[in-house]
């Protein structure tokens, strides 16, 4: 007997087989007809019960939303409207039972459940429909960006998650220690002795696999990294959390304008694909994101539907506009002038907060946006110096409603001026021997860039929350489940 998914026998051509499906009964009604999910797609398979297939009250009794089931029967066209085939039933199984009074108390139950409850209740929420649709959006994405640089002839690297260098200087980091802290071992100074540590020197969670990152693109050419990254960042917002997956790609013999070419490129790959995979689940997640938007002050509400705002994107060449002229154009806008901005644009060099990311892309250029030739001031201690002394090579790729999805540069493949820029912001050449051999043993201008999977699951889903893309949140005080 053939053993389908329920998104496979809702496609499935060859009808009057016999067929075995497994899931979870989303409802029951009228003693009859059981809808049934196992989480392979948006829609149900509907299972009629016939009069002939003898089932005990006590079995009738059990069938209750969220029990699991085993069916087995004939796939048939549908009598009723809704749905073009259905499962006519000769025998069921109950798997799981699912205690009626006990769903109730649950985001289970079959009513609207606020986001913060759900969030709450995080181990179920995935047999919603609003997030089963979201992960199957997160899933897709991931095997789309691996799709896309793996038919580039990108190679795959995994970079540590413990490691001893912070990437990005900034000192948010999770430390990692086996020792005891009821018993810690004290050196002669009074100190704790970090030599008797597992790794006998200070160590943490990864922020970024960049660093190593490129030390194999000085081997293998164009390689990417795609894992969980780790910020110590006390931030309780809705753009921010504490553990979070990162694609970042690193490319030898790659300037800044090739860098910008392929995140371009990349980017609108990835959309397009959920756009043709995912056409169920993107139109309900844009109908919810419609139901809300009627809740909201009419100035509030989104100008373009989930689907346009993703094809806005995949359809439109990327603006590319210097730091400089942005700092122009923000200066002289009507929210800056008007003191509207929460962070006043007032002279050169200052850094760019969302509000003025999103200023620049929804109301004055109407499209994203890449702002690149940042200040040296206000970027890492790896962008390559421009001649002028005072800029980088680096851009950020600006999207409505997000800001700021992508960051990247061409990396200071000069050994002496990465020197020297290390010394000025204290960071140590002792410890980045292995990074400044890379500059030592065949230098060559490369760059690379990093994309937040959150975020860019964010802008696709049209959720406005990052706790509600990844499967279990990590914020401040809360490490559950």
């Amino acid at each position: 007997m053939k053993h389908l998914k329920v998104i496979e026998a809702l496609k499935e051509e060859k009808l009057l087989q016999e067929i075995q499906v497994c899931g979870w009964i989303r409802s029951f009604r009228n003693g009859r007809f059981v809808a049934l999910s196992d989480g392979s797609c948006l829609h149900t398979l509907q299972c009629v019960i016939e009069d002939d297939v003898l089932l005990d009250e006590f079995t009738i009794s059990r069938l209750n939303i969220a029990a699991s089931i085993q069916v087995m029967g004939v796939l048939k066209e549908s009598e009723g409207s809704g749905q073009r085939v259905e499962l006519l039933v000769k025998k069921l199984t109950i798997e799981g039972e699912a205690s009626p009074e006990e769903v109730k108390k649950t985001i289970l139950s079959p009513k609207k459940h606020s986001l913060e409850l759900l969030r709450e209740q995080a181990h179920l929420r995935v047999r919603t429909n609003t997030f089963g649709s979201i992960m199957r959006v997160r899933s897709k994405l991931s095997y789309a960006i691996h799709h896309y640089f793996q038919q580039k002839n990108f190679q795959y690297v995994h970079t540590p998650i413990i490691t001893s260098s912070d990437a990005e200087g900034a000192g948010e980091t999770f430390k990692v220690t086996h020792l005891d802290f009821e018993k810690l071992p004290i050196d002669d100074m009074g100190k704790v002795d970090i030599k008797k540590d597992f790794f006998g020197k200070p160590t943490n969670l990864t922020v970024s696999g960049q660093l190593e990152g490129e030390t194999y693109a000085m081997g293998l050419g164009d390689i990417y990294t795609f894992g969980p990254t780790f910020r110590a960042e006390n931030s309780n917002t809705s753009r921010h959390l504490a553990e979070f997956w990162m694609v970042e790609p690193e490319m030898a013999f790659c300037d800044l304008d090739k860098n910008m070419d392929i995140a371009e490129d990349f980017i609108k790959y990835v959309i397009n694909y959920v756009l043709e995979h995912c056409a169920d689940d993107l139109e309900f997640l844009e109908k919810r994101l419609l139901s809300e938007d009627k809740q909201k002050p009419k100035e509030e509400r989104n100008e373009l539907l989930l689907r346009e705002k993703l094809e806005l994107v995949s359809k439109n060449h990327f603006k590319r506009v210097s730091y400089t002229e942005a700092i122009e154009i923000l200066k002289s806008s009507k929210p800056n002038k008007k003191k509207k901005f929460k962070y006043p644009v007032d002279k050169w060099g200052v850094d760019l907060h969302s509000e003025h990311e999103r200023y620049l892309v929804e109301k004055h250029f109407k499209c994203p946006v890449i702002l690149f030739n940042y200040p040296a001031s206000i970027k890492a201690f790896y962008m390559r110096l421009n001649n002028d002394g005072e800029t980088v090579r680096a851009m950020d790729i600006l999207f409505p409603g997000i800001g700021e999805i992508v960051g990247g540069s061409q990396r200071e493949e000069r050994l002496e001026v990465l020197k020297e820029k290390m010394d000025i912001l204290k960071i140590s050449q002792e410890e980045l021997y292995w990074y400044l051999d890379t500059r030592r043993f065949g230098t060559c201008i490369h760059s690379g860039f990093g994309l937040g999977f959150e975020r860019l699951v964010l802008f696709v889903t049209g959720m406005t929350n990052v706790r509600d893309v990844i499967p279990y949140p990590r914020t401040p005080m809360n490490a559950e489940f």
